[in-house]
């Protein structure tokens, strides 16, 4: 029962429907993607998708964000998901380790991430690697 963690480059119709099962269990207002969107989402120079397999089955993803900016490079997590069934099995714990080490490769110094209060688990999982909370005000515009 090993996870295997992989950079997404080939986007088929069996990873669009896996990533679409695991979208209702990351957010409720997530719209289901289709090949185009994933595809576009793929060829961004500065995302990487990862997914996560176990037994066969594509069990989790997280984006990595890489960029350059003026103090460096930028490294930032976004939509770490585990499907439900198969949490508890150092799924996300694999994908995040497999980000870090994609981030450091690309000469980022530090990794970002955000996480609502109410995932406790998440939070917990985040300080276990090594994450540490900061003392920040998060804002966001909505543009739509």
């Amino acid at each position: 029962m090993d996870v295997q963690v992989e950079v997404l480059s080939e986007v088929t119709a069996e990873v669009v429907d896996a990533l679409n099962a695991l979208l209702p269990q990351l957010s409720t207002t997530a719209k289901p993607l289709d090949a185009a969107a994933l595809r576009a989402i793929v060829s961004a120079p500065a995302s990487t998708v990862l997914l996560a397999w176990l037994d066969g089955r594509i069990v989790g993803s997280l984006t990595l964000a890489t960029f350059p900016i003026p103090t460096g490079i930028r490294a930032w997590i976004e939509d770490v998901v585990v499907d439900e069934a198969a949490r508890g099995k150092r799924i996300g714990t694999s994908l995040i380790d497999e980000a870090i080490r994609l981030a450091k490769q690309s000469g980022a110094r530090t990794v970002d991430l955000t996480s609502r209060p109410s995932r406790v688990s998440a939070g917990q999982l985040y300080e276990r690697i090594g994450f540490e909370q900061r003392e920040t005000r998060f804002y966001r515009y909505k543009l739509t």
